[in-house]
């Protein structure tokens, strides 16, 4: 495999998880985000000092891996176009590879369009782009995957249409770690689930 110089600055990775887009999925939440919406569920991940940062080649690496396991990728964040260099050298390869690209950014598609030089090629690697702020006042978990009712869909290839907003539904997992720790993911109400974790 050729080596590159590329990397992806990453809080969290969960090699399997089926609450993050259609089917089985390898996770990546990035680590970083200037959004900074008022009540997300992941502040943590604004900061772009905190994570690890990865090659590409190792995230390339980390797929390859759970291959046989996985129907595709999502990005999460964090802000996934903050590092949108990295992101799309990672969805050419996820794609070359025949799996499925999901993105989700807190920036409206119109905006990238018009201020990000590298956003149309991302697109072409993309299955399904999610986009939009988070928005309290919108809060909406009726829809899957998004927590406000300003996010919107594009389903970018042939691979999924909006009848995986009727298949799929809003849940969570809990994962623990050898060490007891947990880590949930997924959408819902996270205040709640934070107060049953206290």
């Amino acid at each position: 495999m050729k080596k590159n110089n590329l990397f992806l600055k990453v809080n969290s990775i969960i090699p399997r998880t089926s609450v993050e887009g259609p089917g089985v999925r390898f996770c990546i939440w990035v680590q970083g985000c200037s959004i900074r919406c008022a009540g997300c569920a992941n502040s943590e991940l604004w900061s772009f000092e905190g994570g690890t940062s990865y090659s590409t080649d190792e995230i390339v690496n980390m797929i390859i891996a759970q291959k046989s396991e996985i129907v595709g990728v999502t990005f999460l964040g964090g802000e996934p176009m903050e590092q949108i260099e990295a992101v799309l050298d990672i969805s050419k390869r996820v794609k070359s590879m025949g799996l499925t690209v999901v993105t989700f950014t807190g920036f409206e598609y119109d905006y990238l369009l018009k201020n990000n030089k590298l956003f149309p090629q991302l697109l072409k690697y993309t299955d399904i782009l999610i986009d939009g702020k988070f928005d309290k006042a919108k809060l909406d978990f009726t829809r899957p995957w998004v927590g406000s009712s300003n996010q919107n869909y594009y389903f970018l290839s042939d691979n999924y249409d909006e009848s995986v907003l009727i298949k799929y539904k809003n849940k969570i997992e809990l994962h623990i770690d050898k060490n007891s720790g947990v880590f949930v993911n997924g959408m819902c109400c996270f205040d709640e689930i934070k107060t049953l974790l206290k």
